[in-house]
């Protein structure tokens, strides 16, 4: 298995926009010749857009983006910008009158960073189509990860940064790659000495609480909190399936949040992968969704890895230093 570059995987480009000081961005990922895509919601609080495209029973066969990106359910209005850009390239699916381009968004709750009156539109969204043209896509503290943050259920005095982050590898000429953008409510755990890594701090900010502890000492509390987490991600593989089996594929990549965010899936969170065929070659299903799982989780990590300290949040660097 070799570690490759998630821009190395054909067929798919990659691009982002944000504006730091208010705290937000997004990530667009294009499929110009459609990708056959799957998607698995396993948090309580989704915001999302077209997803109803990815499941077996629509028409579609195919999707052209994905756009993830900040701003709660008011950034939803961004996947606009990327159907204007891709309309312009006359990408979508042929209605006879024009070409329809099919992009599915899912966002996460940045609000509680920057300005909160800023979030993604159509404007920045095509701002990261354009960046996308270049594929050369850069992590941490840009595009949908901008405003993400860790660690939240004690309040944004002792959370960490979250941020943007990918991971990729080869198996012969299969490839599969996740990006993510991590702003869980949970803590994050490394996936291969499983060691908390970022998360809820202690109040002298010098250790880790133990958010799993915390939940159980904190159940009234952790039951009031507002939907302000999301995990959101993209599996992206040039293995050939159809849509049921990147459904599927989607289902097993969560176990890469599973294994790199405690607790995760809950009532608070919106936690979903999109899984997307970009390419024909041949692959075994069940070994391209235990592959998902592990480069989510080595995405995951690369996200808080990636980011570094703002709007009064310290990031992995500066904790671990």
């Amino acid at each position: 298995m070799q570690l490759i570059g998630i821009n190395e995987i054909e067929n798919v480009k990659i691009g982002s926009a944000e504006d730091l000081q208010a705290g937000t961005g997004c990530t667009v990922i294009i499929c110009e010749r459609g990708a056959v895509t799957g998607l698995d919601v396993r948090g309580g609080g989704p915001a999302s857009r077209e997803t109803e495209l990815v499941k077996p029973t629509a028409a579609s066969q195919f999707i052209n983006a994905v756009l993830l990106s900040g701003g709660s359910a008011f950034g939803l209005d961004a996947a606009g910008g990327v159907m204007e850009y891709l309309e312009k390239k006359n990408i979508g699916f042929d209605v006879g009158i024009t070409k329809v381009p099919l992009v599915c968004q899912s966002c996460i709750f940045d609000l509680g960073v920057g300005d909160m009156k800023v979030r993604p539109d159509k404007a920045m969204a095509i701002k990261a189509c354009e960046d996308a043209e270049k594929n050369n896509p850069q992590m941490g503290n840009v595009g949908a990860g901008t405003g993400a943050t860790v660690g939240k259920m004690g309040g944004m005095k002792t959370a960490m940064k979250g941020g943007l982050g990918a991971y990729a590898v080869q198996i012969g000429p299969l490839k599969v790659g996740a990006i993510v953008a991590v702003n869980a409510c949970g803590d994050i755990y490394d996936y291969d000495t499983h060691e908390i890594i970022a998360g809820m701090l202690t109040p002298d900010m010098k250790n880790f609480a133990n958010m799993e502890q915390m939940i159980y000492m904190m159940a009234e509390q952790a039951a009031s909190k507002a939907m302000q987490n999301t995990t959101i991600g993209v599996v992206i593989t040039n293995g050939k399936f159809d849509k049921a089996q990147m459904n599927k594929i989607a289902t097993m990549a969560h176990n890469g949040y599973a294994r790199t965010i405690n607790p995760v899936h809950t009532s608070m969170d919106g936690d979903s992968i999109y899984a997307m065929s970009v390419g024909d070659v041949p692959a075994d299903m069940d070994m391209v969704g235990t592959l998902a799982a592990n480069v989510m989780g080595h995405a995951v990590c690369d996200a808080v890895k990636k980011a570094k300290d703002a709007y009064g949040l310290i990031s992995y660097d500066t904790f671990h230093k």
